[in-house]
C-alpha cells in the first residue's frame, strides 16, 4: 500500500533521503534472488532491507492535535546488515562500554587475510573469521607479554570487517589496543612509547604462522569445506603449495598513529563498530540499468544493480556471528579484576583527574534526549499545536498496523 494511501486532504509525510538501497533492492532484488543461489541468511537480508521502514512493517503517524498535520513514519527492519537500522545500535553499543575504555593512547592495528584465501573464506566464513580473531588477538596478546618487548597484559576491542570501498570480498580485522599494559605481576601500569606499540613486521611473521598452522590443521582433519570457489583446493598437492607460497609471502600489518586520548576512541569506535558495507549517503545515483556510489575522495564505480546487489549480499555475516570481541584486558572475565587494577594505577598516576564516564552522564543525556523529544513534538506547520502519536490504520483489514518502533 503506497505512503499517500494512508494520508487524507492536507496532510504530508514526512521526509526521507531520495537515495536509498532500500529502493534498490525493492525494485531489483525479486529479479537477482530469482537468478542466483542465495544462503538463507541471505536471502533474509533482502527481504529485511527491502521492507524496512516502509508501510510493510507498519509504524504510526505524528498528528497535530490542532491543524491536522501528519507525518508517517514507518517501522525499522532492524537488521545488523541494515545501513538505516545501524546508527542507533551503535551509539547504544558504545554507551554500554564507555566505562570500560582505559586513560590513556590507544593505537589501532589492521591485520588483513591474504588474497589467497578468500575463496576459502567465502566458502567457510565461520571457520576462517574465527581463525582471523584468534590469530590476531594472540599476535598482540603474545607479543605483548614478551619480557623484551612491554611485559604486559594488552587491552583489545577488535571489529571484523569484509569489504572494500568498492564492496568487494576483503576480510580484515581492525584492533583497537590500549597503548600499554599491566605489568604480569599486577602491580605496575606498562607504557608504550607514544607513537610505536610493537614492530609491524614481526606481528606480520607472528600473525602468518599462526594463521598457517590453524589452517593446515583444519584442512588435515577435514574441517574445511572445499566445494565452491574453494574446489581446486581439495587436490592436497594444490593446498601444499598454496602454503609455501603464503609462507615466502610478506603478510603487511598496518598500525596507524594512536588516538590522543579516551574521548578520540569513543568517537571512532562509534563509526566503526556497527558499519555495514556502503550507507545510503554514499550513494551517487541510480535507475533502472545502473547503481553509482563513492569509493575514496571524488572517485566513483557505476555498476549494474544485479551487481550492487550481489557485491552487498557478500558481506552477509553467519546467523549468529559474533563481529565485535574483546581480549587480554578488555575480556569480559577480566573486567572486573584486571581492568579495574589497570584504571587504579592510571589515575593514581595521572597528574590531574581523568574524566570518566558516570552513570550521572547518562541520566544527563537521558534529560537532554527526553528535551529534544518534547520539542520534537511541536507541530511544524502551526504554532500552537502538539504532534499527538497514533496507530496506522490498515484500510483493507481495519485494524491497526504493528506497533510504533522505539529503535
Amino acid at each position: 500500500m503506497p505512503p499517500h494511501a494512508l494520508l487524507t486532504q492536507g496532510e504530508t509525510t514526512s521526509k526521507r533521503s531520495s537515495l536509498d538501497i532500500g529502493d534498490i533492492f525493492r525494485a531489483h532484488g525479486d529479479a537477482f534472488s530469482k537468478t542466483h543461489v542465495l544462503f538463507p541468511e541471505q536471502r533474509a537480508v533482502l527481504h529485511a532491507i527491502s521492507r524496512c521502514r516502509t508501510a510493510a512493517l507498519g509504524g504510526h503517524a505524528d498528528v497535530c492535535d490542532s491543524c491536522g498535520y501528519t507525518e508517517v513514519s514507518y517501522n525499522s527492519c532492524r537488521n545488523r546488515h541494515c545501513p538505516k537500522c545501524q546508527a542507533p545500535a551503535g551509539a547504544h553499543w558504545v554507551e554500554q562500554r564507555m566505562e570500560r575504555v582505559l586513560p590513556t593512547h590507544a593505537f589501532h592495528v589492521v591485520f588483513t587475510l591474504p588474497e589467497q584465501l578468500r575463496a576459502l573464506a567465502r566458502v567457510n566464513p565461520t571457520l576462517i573469521f574465527n581463525m582471523l580473531f584468534a590469530c590476531a588477538t594472540e599476535t598482540l596478546l603474545e607479543l605483548g607479554r614478551d619480557p623484551h618487548r612491554l611485559g604486559a597484559e594488552l587491552g583489545i576491542t577488535s571489529v571484523l570487517h569484509t569489504w572494500t570501498r568498492e564492496l568487494l570480498f576483503h576480510p580484515h580485522l581492525h584492533c583497537i589496543v590500549t597503548g600499554g599494559g599491566l605489568s604480569l605481576d599486577g602491580e605496575r601500569w606498562v607504557s608504550t612509547c607514544p607513537n610505536f606499540l610493537l614492530p609491524v613486521r614481526v606481528m606480520g611473521k607472528l600473525f602468518r604462522g599462526k594463521l598457517l598452522a590453524r589452517l593446515r590443521d583444519a584442512y588435515w582433519t577435514s574441517k574445511l569445506r572445499l566445494d565452491g570457489a574453494a574446489t581446486g583446493l581439495a587436490d592436497a598437492k594444490r593446498f601444499l603449495r598454496l602454503c609455501v607460497k603464503l609462507r615466502k609471502k610478506r603478510w603487511v600489518v598496518y598500525a596507524k598513529p594512536p588516538f590522543g586520548g579516551p574521548e578520540n576512541v569513543f568517537r571512532y569506535l562509534g563509526r566503526y563498530t556497527h558499519r555495514v558495507g556502503i550507507s545510503n549517503q554514499r550513494l551517487v545515483a541510480y535507475d533502472e540499468h545502473t547503481v553509482t556510489f563513492r569509493t575514496r575522495k571524488d572517485n566513483t564505480v557505476t555498476v549494474a544493480p544485479g551487481e550492487f546487489i550481489r557485491r552487498f549480499l557478500l558481506h552477509v555475516l553467519p546467523p549468529g556471528f559474533v563481529k565485535i570481541r574483546h581480549h587480554g584486558l578488555m575480556a569480559p572475565c577480566n573486567i572486573a579484576t584486571k581492568l579495574a587494577a589497570a584504571r587504579r594505577l592510571l589515575e593514581a598516576a595521572s597528574p590531574t583527574p581523568t574524566p570518566t564516564y558516570t552513570r550521572a552522564d547518562a541520566d544527563f543525556c537521558a534529560i537532554l534526549l527526553a528535551l529534544a523529544v518534547a520539542a520534537d513534538q511541536r507541530c511544524p506547520s502551526c504554532p500552537t499545536g502538539t504532534l499527538i502519536r497514533q496507530p496506522l490504520l490498515d484500510p483493507d483489514r481495519g485494524t491497526t498496523t504493528a506497533p510504533p518502533d522505539t529503535s
